[in-house]
């Protein structure tokens, strides 16, 4: 009888011992899981877009077609006016008439303006533009793509979206699980990478890009410094910071 009860004692500890050893696997298991999962968030706006969404743009922001400025002339408060871009490029203000706008940043337009006004009709005047609603934004595209450049964006626009303004990816080369999207946010360069073949199906956010930002489409095979990050990035979608 003795022997039967010691048989049970040490198979009750066998037990016990596993079942020990299984928590703590699967425990070490779901730590590694969640700190995986919490390594960063989705990509946040940069620093160009307000918490409202509003993009504020760059310094060097060149403004285009449907862009709405606001123009003021200092102590002369009937040449103060708000205007469209049309889709020339040209606005049409008091005394001066018809000026192109278009492709110009605000300060060359703001002593484009100046220069205008000062031919006649004021002296010394100072003249502020002011860009009330940004309609158009550019991104740059670079990489395994078939048209990389520069492309201007209008409202919403989704990463596959941006790409398609590209002519696409170029399929001989690009690498779809390499989409890198970076952007400038609290001052500091940060990316995350996306898997083309995922967001194509539905099982992966096909993530808002906003003006700014620049999209690289890696391609196989290469070893380049977007590759190193590619590689370090734990989890897809995320942020890190990039370099």
């Amino acid at each position: 009888m003795r022997n039967v009860l010691s048989i049970l004692l040490v198979f009750m500890l066998l037990l016990l011992s596993a079942c020990a050893s299984t928590g703590t696997s699967s425990g070490q298991s779901h730590s590694s899981i969640v700190s995986n999962e919490v390594v960063g968030n989705k990509l946040p706006p940069p620093d160009t877009t307000s918490a409202s969404g509003a993009y504020e743009g760059a310094s060097d922001y060149r403004i285009g077609a449907q862009d709405l400025l606001e123009i003021s002339v200092f102590g002369v408060q009937d040449l103060d006016k708000e205007v469209r871009v049309n889709s020339n490029g040209q606005i049409s203000l008091p005394l001066i008439g018809g000026v192109m706008a278009g492709g110009r940043t605000i300060p060359e337009l703001e002593q484009d303006l100046a220069g205008k006004y000062a031919s006649g009709f004021l002296q010394n005047p100072q003249v502020s533009v002011f860009v009330k609603e940004y309609a158009s934004q550019r991104i740059t595209l670079e990489g395994a793509i078939v048209k990389p450049g520069i492309y201007p964006i209008t409202g919403k626009t989704t990463l596959l979206q941006a790409i398609a303004l590209s002519g696409g990816v170029d399929d001989k080369i690009a690498d779809l699980g390499g989409i890198v999207l970076m952007r400038q946010i609290d001052g500091k360069r940060m990316a995350a990478v996306y898997d083309l073949r995922a967001v194509r199906r539905g099982k992966m956010e096909d993530p808002q890009v906003y003006g700014d930002d620049i999209i690289v489409v890696e391609a196989s095979g290469s070893k380049s410094a977007y590759r190193r990050f590619i590689e370090t990035m734990p989890v897809l979608g995320v942020f890190g910071w990039l370099f």
